[in-house]
């Protein structure tokens, strides 16, 4: 049974994909100038980006940042190779409303909540002020409650698909 054909509505209109549309629009800049700049070597290393990092080590004391574990690098790699494409293709899937925005959001929601998970937690046992991890916390626990609200959000838009076309 060959299923209906997608109705695109504006992204004016779904309020929470207008949502994630601005939120992958700022996120994509960010991925760039501050956590790639882990990955390029040093002498490459655009001065820009060494400025954003010495401003971020400096406002949020992020170890992460100042001696990055093999994990913390693995999930920058993560970013290089997964984030930036779904990020970019979001981008413009948001707008078109295409149907596979559910899927590779809700991948992209896990994956983000673990990923930032595993840095709270880890950033709870440094030796840094309580203030310092309060200010950290403000810019890690945003990105995680996203992640869930998206996760959640998009669970529930496949689940209501898959139920829509068992009934059918």
């Amino acid at each position: 049974m060959a299923s209906k054909a997608h109705r695109v509505s504006s992204i004016w209109l779904r309020k929470r994909d207008l949502f994630y549309f601005a939120f992958f629009t700022v996120h994509l800049p960010v991925i760039l100038l501050v956590d790639l700049g882990l990955l390029y070597p040093p002498a490459f290393t655009p001065s820009l980006i060494t400025t954003i990092r010495d401003f971020y080590i400096e406002s949020y004391h992020d170890q992460n940042f100042i001696d990055p574990p093999g994990w913390f690098k693995g999930f920058i790699w993560m970013e290089a190779y997964y984030h930036i494409p779904l990020s970019i293709w979001a981008i413009r899937g948001l707008l078109q409303d295409d149907a596979l925005i559910p899927l590779h959001l809700l991948i992209y929601a896990t994956q983000t909540a673990v990923s930032t998970c595993a840095c709270i937690a880890d950033a709870l046992t440094w030796d840094i002020s309580t203030t310092q991890k309060i200010s950290l916390g403000q810019l890690y626990v945003p990105y995680l409650l996203l992640s869930l609200f998206m996760g959640i959000d998009m669970f529930g838009r496949l689940q209501g698909r898959l139920v829509k076309e068992k009934v059918l």
